[in-house]
């Protein structure tokens, strides 16, 4: 592993050398523009596209080399089932269909110039997501989460373009991914129950027309499956991971799954997930992972593979035609961008985004590393600090989930960072998921350790072979990276200081507040709350608020409803009262996970501001 000699960057208290411009907080928050949800209609492709300026996601439609927004000013793309959402558009035989942010119900929305959004549904208790359109039905599929005064409940649903509503599955906990045969002749979707998560256990589930119902595959625990698809000849296939890997399975046509040793899709935290397709040929468009990293490939259906947009190094929402795959790609370079890929030669057409917004030199590109932790081995991508020390200080990142990961691709706040002088490890600590399911199970029972283990071998790790100062090391995370950052600042040896963005203080509060998706996942997490007090104890940073010794500056939404201001404030006010200096800041109009440019930009400088401080 090296670092970055060529780059010319400032040093780590923000004084340039040379003469090389600052990436600058605005421009890191202007960054985060992304895509999402491709769908091939109309003669061109449908996408969601989220713009931090507007803090809103518009639906648009490209074609013929023009690209036009369908949403009017007022109205955003955004599902919130199940909390995450995924799935909040697909086209129609005339138009589109999406769910609005705000009130959660189905528009439709015409393709000319002046139609504007009609209310599809009028239900102001339900939410709906993970939408795919049936011709032979002229309707809809949808997950619904219905709000009721027993609880909340969850159906999948036949609606109507005219508006009617008709319950096609109930009774299971949770749904997701449902999918029609071309005739309209089957129906695949997968559920499952609590307190199993998407992630563990599933069921894939077939109905044929003349209503028989069975399971196909997961009726036992131990198998997660997740994006069942109807090939044109009517075969279904689905993602499974009995094998220790999410590798593509034919169901119709015998037991063996299809695809090497790798992870081909991420833990489905978000509904509407596209990471494989079938192909008319009987070839599958599929993504995978190699040691944290996204390749695009082409499969013949012969064990013959083509490599495809190998710049490129995470993929999402495949789409495809008769002559072009559609693809969101992700570079270490490159902004996301919506890709074209001529079916034949291979070559890739950026459509929109893709921008490369810093010189080469000026960038640090992700090295995959792994290293040892607890008789094992842990990963982690490493970004070289841009600047004239031989030893930088190092940031660590810690992405949400936690059962998520990160990914070798531009992230706008890491050059944020590195051009200041800091080396950044992104780290996918075991219990991420990209790596096979032995690795994501690694984190049953044992979050609040594991990881916490993992970030001291890290920093350990990256000291020894000569590439940060392990004397000025500080930790940040959000959601449950921030847990973990507070976890690690109470249990780790040798860490400087920490950044906690509406990160879990409180395991205990957050179960006794959460959702339904996730009202089991903490017992699956660290224990059963009544026969693991201890380990609960041990592992809630409120209440071992007295063993940080360093400084932390909080960062908190007003409006957060999974981890509330009262929780924050309440850990806040332990560490004052133990003498620590503290920062805490609060955005009264953020949710949990900030959206507003001028916020996102504000975090990033005042981070920097507090680590300044403590490297003086």
């Amino acid at each position: 592993m090296r670092t970055n000699d060529s780059a010319v960057a400032p040093g780590a208290h923000g004084a340039p050398y040379g003469e090389a411009p600052l990436w600058s907080a605005q421009q890191a928050a202007a960054a985060s523009r992304d895509f999402a949800e491709l769908h091939v209609a109309h003669g061109g492709l449908l996408w969601v596209e989220f713009d931090p300026q507007r803090a809103r996601c518009g639906l648009f439609l490209y074609r013929d080399g023009t690209l036009r927004e369908l949403t009017p000013p007022g109205f955003s793309v955004r599902s919130r089932v199940y909390e995450y959402g995924g799935g909040a558009c697909c086209a129609t035989s005339d138009g589109a269909a999406f769910v609005n942010e705000t009130d959660q119900q189905l528009h439709l929305v015409g393709l000319g110039v002046d139609d504007g959004p009609r209310a599809l549904t009028a239900r102001p208790h339900c939410r709906y997501g993970d939408l795919s359109y049936v011709a032979a039905w002229q309707a809809l599929l949808a997950v619904e989460e219905s709000h009721e005064p027993g609880g909340v409940i969850h159906r999948l649903l036949r609606i109507g373009l005219d508006g009617s509503r008709r319950v096609l599955v109930e009774g299971a906990d949770f749904y997701a991914g449902p999918v029609a045969s071309a005739d309209g002749t089957q129906l695949a979707w997968i559920e499952w129950d609590r307190p199993q998560q998407p992630w563990t256990a599933t069921r894939l589930c077939r109905r044929m027309a003349d209503g028989a119902a069975q399971v196909l595959a997961g009726a036992g625990a131990g198998q997660s499956l997740q994006q069942p698809r109807f090939a044109s000849d009517g075969r279904l296939w689905v993602l499974t991971d009995r094998t220790g890997w999410w590798q593509p399975l034919c169901i119709d046509a015998g037991p063996c799954a299809h695809g090497a040793p790798y992870d081909h899709a991420a833990a489905p935290w978000q509904l509407g997930g596209c990471t494989y397709l079938p192909l008319a040929d009987g070839g599958l468009l599929l993504t995978r992972f190699e040691q944290g990293f996204g390749l695009l490939l082409e499969q013949d259906g012969q064990g013959g593979e083509r490599r495809l947009a190998a710049e490129f190094s995470r993929f999402r929402g495949l789409a495809a035609d008769a002559t072009h795959f559609y693809c969101i790609a992700g570079s270490p370079s490159r902004l996301p961008a919506v890709l074209a890929i001529n079916r034949q030669t291979g070559a890739a057409q950026v459509l929109a985004g893709g921008e490369q917004p810093l010189p080469a030199a000026a960038i640090s590109r992700p090295q995959a590393f792994d290293y040892a932790s607890g008789g094992e081995r842990a990963h982690g991508f490493f970004y070289a600090a841009q600047g004239n020390e031989a030893r930088p200080p190092l940031l660590i990142f810690l992405h949400g989930g936690p059962t998520s990961a990160c990914y070798p691709v531009f992230d706008p706040r890491i050059p944020f960072w590195t051009q200041r002088g800091f080396a950044v490890a992104d780290l996918n600590y075991r219990g991420s998921s990209g790596y096979g399911r032995a690795y994501r199970q690694r984190l049953q029972g044992e979050w609040g350790r594991i990881e916490v283990e993992d970030i001291q071998a890290a920093a350990a790790h990256l000291a020894t072979e000569g590439l940060i100062d392990g004397a000025r090391v500080f930790v940040r995370g959000a959601s449950a990276g921030g847990y973990s950052a507070l976890c690690a600042l109470a249990g780790a040896s040798g860490l400087r200081g920490g950044a906690s963005l509406y990160g879990v203080s409180d395991p205990l509060a957050l179960r006794r507040a959460t959702h339904k998706f996730e009202a089991d996942y903490l017992d699956w997490l660290i224990g059963d709350p009544e026969r693991d007090a201890a380990r609960y104890r041990e592992r809630t940073p409120l209440l071992q608020a007295a063993r940080i010794r360093v400084p932390l500056i909080f960062f908190q939404g007003g409006l957060d409803a999974v981890v509330v201001p009262a929780q924050t404030e309440s850990m806040v006010a332990a560490l004052r009262g133990n003498g620590l200096a503290v920062e805490y800041h609060l955005y009264p109009d953020e949710r949990h996970g900030f959206r507003q440019a001028t916020h996102l930009a504000e975090v990033l400088e005042r981070e920097l501001a507090f680590y300044g401080k403590l490297l003086r």
